[in-house]
Parts: structure tokens; C-alpha cells; sequence
């Protein structure tokens, strides 16, 4: 039988416990998370695990990145599983405040990160990335780990996470897991579970898609070329598109034409009831000797 792992509600017994490890020297990850956990999720707990003597998983499904007319209420929730898969990886803590732990009635403070977070999902979504940044700086002030790991599905979310970290001085190092994916390809995420059976049939198609646009910019083709085509191509497959673009790694400017440097795919689409978020590195082109 999987012990139970205790959780701790308040950011008080949060930082008793995180002294006590300061006290014997051990350092600490932190891995923040809404639950409904998946092995994406646990892929990160297994990095944290790795590269930390303790590792704490946060839960909260954080009010502040989800519009009115957003999942919220119907975010899949299941502490009871979570806390079993997490007890069978080694966690050491899990921290799962209430509401009112993290935004007391008279919070008045928000963080915000310009420029990354204006474009891709940012856009469609202007809330997201405030709400994002405000819990992110301060679950990690409130633990102050070593690391935080967070995982590249978000790609977009992990870059703004880099630059709050940056910019206000916070000593923390942030470290991304890799996508994982699901036998077919679909990137592993909470929302899965919303798809219908026909749409989770149909849901792989948006990775296929950007395997088969990385390949041909890869080989030399053109945006201009390529993403008109696909995007006509997800729309007959019953993707309603929200963003499908290339662009640089580093700083999320659009990149235009033929590929010379570093170039990575995204993609956000709703399929169904169920959006979907996915991206790909665009392999640089060898030069002919």
C-alpha cells in the first residue's frame, strides 16, 4: 500500500518545514502544479527528484489565469489519486493551499512580464500570463527552492517564468522537462481528458502537423509555403485554429521565409470543446561543405 503523503495547507508550515531542511543542508525543488496529474507531470517530479535532496509538489488551480467564461469550476481535481501517484515517486511534501492562503480578501498585487507574454497564447488569452506570473512568483518566494522545474508543453509560460525569475532577482534556477507524449504523439495534458473519443482519435493530427511543417522548413521551404497549407489542412480535420507560427526560441519573435537559424514551432487549436497546445524545434539546416 502507497503511504499517504501529508499536505500542508499554509505557506507557515511550508517554510517550517523547508527551514528544517535548510538546517541539515538539503537542497530543494519545487515543482508547481494544478493536479489532475499525468506522467508529464511526474516526468518533472522525477527531475526535481534528481537533481534535489527534497522535492515539493505544489496543487492549486489557480483563479487568477482562467477567464469568466473559462474551466475553472470544471478543472479536473482528484487529491486523492494525485497524492498516491505522488507518494509512488518519492515526494517528499505537497503544498495545496486554499484560496484564501494564496489571495487573502484584501490582495491588491499582480506581476506582469512585457513581450513574451503579449503574443501566441497571450493574445487569445490576455489574462493567462498575469495570473501565471503572480501565483509562479509567489509559490516561489514562498518555498524559496533551488530549482523550480517546469515543463516545456508550456514552452511559452517557462520563458516568461525565466525572465520574472531574471528580472526580480528571485534565487531560483528554473529548469524545463521535455514534452511527453502519448504513444500517437499528443502531448500528455489535464484537458485530455475533455476530449470526446472522436476528437481524441483526431487530436494527434496537430503534432503530425507540426512534424510535417518542421520537415519541410527544415528542407528549405518557406513559412509562406508551408503554414498556409497546414493550417487549411487542421481546418478540414476539425481544428478551429487559434495560432499556428514559427518563431525564435529565445524571444518569441516571429520569424518570417526560409529558416537560417533557431526556429520552433507553435500551435494552439480548439478541438471540440477541448484546446489544445503543442510545439516543435525546427531542425537548422546543415550547411553543404
Amino acid at each position: 500500500m502507497v503511504a499517504s503523503l501529508p499536505k500542508i495547507r499554509t505557506v507557515r508550515a511550508l517554510r517550517a518545514r523547508v527551514k528544517a531542511w535548510r538546517d541539515d543542508s538539503e537542497t530543494i525543488a519545487l515543482v508547481p502544479t494544478m493536479g489532475a496529474l499525468h506522467q508529464g507531470h511526474l516526468s518533472l517530479v522525477d527531475i526535481a527528484n534528481k537533481k534535489a535532496d527534497r522535492t515539493i509538489v505544489t496543487i492549486f488551480v489557480n483563479p487568477a489565469q482562467f477567464a469568466p467564461n473559462e474551466d475553472f469550476s470544471s478543472y479536473p481535481r482528484d487529491e486523492k489519486r494525485d497524492n498516491a501517484a505522488l507518494s509512488e515517486r518519492g515526494t517528499d511534501l505537497v503544498f495545496s493551499p486554499n484560496h484564501a492562503e494564496i489571495y487573502p480578501p484584501d490582495f491588491s498585487t499582480s506581476v506582469s512580464v512585457g513581450g513574451l507574454s503579449e503574443g501566441l497564447c497571450g493574445a487569445s488569452r490576455p489574462h493567462f500570463f498575469g495570473g501565471v506570473a503572480t501565483v509562479v512568483t509567489k509559490l516561489l518566494l514562498q518555498a524559496l527552492p533551488d530549482i523550480a522545474v517546469f515543463g516545456e508543453k508550456d514552452y511559452q509560460q517557462q520563458l516568461i517564468i525565466r525572465r520574472l525569475v531574471r528580472d526580480l532577482n528571485i534565487p531560483v534556477k528554473i529548469v524545463t522537462g521535455p514534452i511527453i507524449r502519448e504513444a500517437d504523439g499528443l502531448a500528455m495534458s489535464s484537458r485530455n481528458a475533455y476530449l470526446s473519443a472522436k476528437d481524441r482519435a483526431a487530436a494527434p493530427r496537430l503534432y503530425q502537423t507540426l512534424r510535417d511543417i518542421s520537415a519541410k522548413l527544415a528542407s528549405g521551404k518557406t513559412t509562406g509555403q508551408v503554414l498556409p497549407r497546414a493550417k487549411r489542412q487542421l481546418k478540414a480535420a476539425g481544428f478551429e485554429i487559434d495560432y499556428l507560427e514559427v518563431m525564435d526560441p529565445d524571444n518569441l519573435i516571429p520569424i518570417k521565409g526560409r529558416i537560417t537559424g533557431k526556429a520552433r514551432l507553435f500551435a494552439a487549436a480548439t478541438l471540440g470543446a477541448t484546446r489544445l497546445i503543442d510545439n516543435l524545434a525546427v531542425p537548422q539546416r546543415r550547411r553543404a561543405r
